[in-house]
């Protein structure tokens, strides 16, 4: 998902790519904060956050943008957490970190199109279209 904004968008670099590696799975395959949310909060800041702590103006800026974000997700995907999530897609909650549960959870269409490629699109869409405002009221 944030490759895609990457590519498309060009927010952020290969580091911050890198950085996102463990948001999957709700964040550390722990089931806990969707990665995708996450990773779309990252795209977010990399267009609108500020590049030093004492930047307290354009920390303040980046505030209502983030709020957007994570609103605007919760309220299409129904929660921001994965395993909440996961209740909703597929009608109960996994272990990812278990290969047990984390074969179940491919087996139940983990990856299908209504799985979490849609919550990631969902994701990168709403990142996508934050961004693009930001843009073009800058």
């Amino acid at each position: 998902m944030l490759a895609a904004l990457q590519a498309k968008l060009n927010v952020g670099d290969a580091m911050v790519l890198k950085a996102s590696t463990g948001l999957c799975g709700g964040v550390a395959w722990q089931s806990e904060t969707c990665g995708a949310l996450t990773g779309a909060l990252m795209a977010v800041g990399c267009a609108i956050g500020r590049e030093r702590l004492e930047d307290i103006a354009q920390f303040r800026r980046s505030k209502e943008p983030a709020q957007e974000m994570f609103c605007r997700f919760r309220e299409r995907v129904g929660h921001s957490i994965c395993t909440e999530i996961q209740k909703t897609h597929f009608g109960r909650t996994f272990r990812l970190f278990d290969p047990e549960d984390l074969k179940a959870f491919h087996k139940a269409g983990a990856h299908s199109r209504t799985g979490c490629p849609d919550v990631c699109g969902i994701a990168a869409r709403t990142a996508a279209e934050i961004i693009l405002r930001l843009r073009a009221t800058a």
